[in-house]
Formats: structure tokens, C-alpha cells, sequence
């Protein structure tokens, strides 16, 4: 299985967890390629069997890049996708990142939401057990 894993990350949160579920797909000898918002072309993505988009709420909506890059895609009709979410409020963007992703045509396979602690600043905010749910997404896709 091929997949490609676009995230946007101020504090490093969706970075962790993407590096984390990368090697997780790596254990099941799969390739991966991840790219930020800022790298990847949302009209030229590379092939790939699963697309997996992580990004953080802010300003009481998705990231306005990955936002942004989502609106942009091109030629995803039909792709299989899983969506990550990371938030410091109790309202996940899952939903938001559901909603123009299906405008793409595409066909969601998994999602998972984290929220995350103090310190967000830190880049350690990450409630415990994050591990184990990146683990149980991983499964699904």
C-alpha cells in the first residue's frame, strides 16, 4: 500500500502524530510520503491508495492552509481517505475536513480527533493515550 500524509502543524502536535502513524504503516511494509501544506501541490498529488490530511483547529475553525489546500484538490474522485484533527477546545474539525473532502468526490475511510492539553505552545500538549489511538487508525486504513 501506498500513502501520502499532507499536514500542517504550528506547534508540531499533527507532526508527531503523523511521523508517528508513518512508521505505524511502515511496520505493515507500506510506503509513505509526507508533506506539509507549504510542499505538497493540491492539483498534483502523488498516486497513492489512502490519503491521510492532519491539521489543528484554530480561530474556532479547520487551519485556514490545510482549508485552503482541501478547497484546491483536483483529480481525488473516488480517493480513500482518513482525516486527523488536533484542537485545544472540545469542538473537533473532523466535520469541517468531512465536508470538503466529499466535495472532492473522495470516500472517507477513518478519522480520529486529538485534544490537547496545556502548554499547546509547547509542542507537548498530546494527551496521554495518543498512541494507542493513532494505532487503532492505523488499523482502519
Amino acid at each position: 500500500m501506498n500513502y501520502v500524509i499532507v499536514y500542517w502543524s504550528r506547534y508540531g502536535h499533527n507532526k508527531k502524530i503523523v511521523n508517528y502513524l508513518a512508521e505505524k504503516l511502515k511496520e505493515k511494509n507500506a510506503e509513505t510520503k509526507i508533506l506539509t501544506t507549504e510542499e505538497a501541490n493540491p492539483a498534483t498529488l502523488p498516486e497513492a491508495d489512502y490519503y491521510i490530511f492532519s491539521a489543528a483547529a484554530e480561530a474556532f475553525n479547520l487551519q485556514r492552509n490545510m482549508r485552503s489546500f482541501m478547497k484546491n484538490l483536483d483529480g481525488m474522485n473516488g480517493k480513500k481517505y482518513g482525516i486527523i484533527n488536533t484542537h485545544g477546545m472540545n469542538k473537533n474539525r473532523l466535520k469541517k475536513m468531512d465536508k470538503l473532502l466529499s466535495k472532492k468526490n473522495m470516500i472517507k475511510v477513518a478519522d480520529v480527533d486529538f485534544k490537547v492539553g496545556k502548554n499547546i505552545q509547547s509542542g507537548n500538549a498530546l494527551m496521554e493515550g495518543w498512541e494507542a489511538k493513532i494505532d487503532e487508525f492505523a488499523k482502519k486504513l
